[in-house]
């Protein structure tokens, strides 16, 4: 809650100078002008302008590579799993049969079959895949780095003032690992709180707490302009000016048009709904669409569980497909919308799966050798980076580290790659390390 310090001044109904400055935040029903101030004191003073953003499918999990993007067709059984794979739109590629939409749009898909690291379990590993440092171990768990998202949202900011910077959907999942650690709250993502897919979708921190209406917040809006004469005897520093600022624009976020057409889904065509897919897949792929077109920065989109240890073909039998269809149509509606060359999207998990089914009918954890996709922004479609072995059990060519794969989404949004920000213990660290971006996508 905002509490401002200093010598209460009482009003003829009770209320002191103090208690009624206290009320902001809460009294909307979310933490917008905390956040909001946080982040006008945090910026610094120039950033750098870019017109791009950023949608991030996060497979948590970690999703088979073998039976999606880096097919084996030519292996044994157990490893090449229990699909058949199936051409692409560029000659040469396969892909797995259980993605066929991916297929149709290869042409603008770049797919990188080569990222390595060195662990198999799921916390270290989700903290190295996403912030792109080794952080946590299972006897510290804690985030040591901030998320990619936050990274991108302390650089670049929103595109749009009435807009989060850096948006999650449904919510930040994966260990605490989506959130700005010692680069402030105020680069935090926006949780969306539910699922896009509901039939009574609603955004809680967007919803007024009951018995508010707007009417209600434009008479409190009116009621603190008769603090301005006493702000400016008091207040010489501006801080209080500055304060009330954040609670009128955290109330435009609540009560504005921007922030709420933004979310409202119905305002789509149902046939271009219906085209992404109506799961929780599809309609959270089209709010992020709509939510970087109003001004977000970086929408992070949570697809659920992919760690399939036991009857593999079940559980991507559920996932695929969906998370298939969300993909292709996003990309072929950012396309469509003259949007693609401005929006990054990019899928990935902690690791892959290993290459030899287990006696499970699954595949367990691998991070010596998995995939990921990027298209967008930039990237070329219709590419394939780096190679893994004949059975897929570790790299043959092209070795990339995660601080590769940020280090490109970095340069390619236009976030110069010698930024560094202050640690928690106050020394300046890189973003990317010693993470080069991969030219042979750019």
């Amino acid at each position: 809650m905002l509490s401002i310090q200093g010598n209460p001044f009482r009003r003829c109904d009770g209320v002191t100078r103090r208690s009624f400055l206290q009320l902001g935040a809460p009294l909307l029903g979310l933490g917008l002008a905390d956040l909001l101030g946080a982040e006008a004191h945090a910026v610094e003073a120039k950033r750098p302008f870019s017109k791009k953003s950023l949608i991030v499918f996060w497979t948590d999990g970690g999703i088979s590579q073998q039976d999606t993007w880096d097919v084996k067709p030519d292996a044994p059984a157990e490893y090449r799993g229990p699909y058949q794979t199936i051409p692409t739109s560029v000659p040469g590629i396969l892909m797995g049969e259980r993605i066929p939409e991916q297929a149709k749009i290869m042409h603008r898909l770049a797919l990188v079959r080569s990222v390595h690291h060195e662990h198999g379990i799921h916390a270290p590993s989700a903290h190295w895949v996403q912030t792109g440092y080794f952080g946590p171990t299972l006897a510290r768990n804690a985030a040591q780095k901030p998320h990619l998202g936050s990274v991108v949202a302390r650089s670049l900011g929103a595109r749009a003032p009435q807009m989060p910077a850096y948006v999650t959907i449904p919510k930040s999942e994966s260990f605490g690992y989506q959130g700005a650690v010692y680069l402030g709250k105020a680069y935090n993502p926006f949780e969306v709180g539910a699922d896009p897919n509901a039939k009574d979708f609603q955004v809680p921190n967007l919803t007024l707490p009951q018995g508010l209406t707007p009417q209600n917040l434009e008479a409190r809006r009116a009621l603190l302009k008769t603090f301005d004469t006493l702000r400016r005897d008091l207040d010489q520093n501006g801080v209080l000016e500055g304060l009330d600022g954040f609670k009128a624009q955290a109330m435009e976020m609540v009560t504005g048009d921007r922030m709420r057409i933004a979310f409202d889904l119905n305002r789509e065509d149902p046939k271009l709904r219906d085209r992404y897919g109506r799961h929780r897949y599809g309609q959270s792929a089209i709010l992020a669409r709509r939510l970087v077109q109003a001004g977000a920065r970086v929408v992070n989109v949570n697809t659920g569980n992919w760690d399939h240890h036991n009857d593999l073909t079940k559980g991507l039998d559920e996932h695929l497909p969906p998370l298939d269809r969300a993909i292709a149509a996003l990309v072929e509606d950012l396309a469509d919308r003259g949007m693609l060359d401005d929006v990054i999207v990019y899928c990935a998990g902690e690791f892959g799966r290993t290459p030899r089914m287990n006696g499970n009918a699954g595949r367990d954890h691998w991070g010596d050798a998995f995939s990921v996709l990027l298209a967008g922004g930039g990237i070329q479609g219709g590419r394939v980076i780096g190679a893994s072995e004949k059975f897929g059990g570790g790299v043959q060519d092209r070795l990339v580290k995660p601080l590769d794969v940020l280090a490109t989404i970095y340069q390619q949004l236009g976030i110069p790659l010698d930024t560094h920000y202050p640690d928690s213990s106050g020394r300046p660290t890189s973003i990317v390390g010693d993470g080069k971006p991969i030219g042979e996508l750019l």
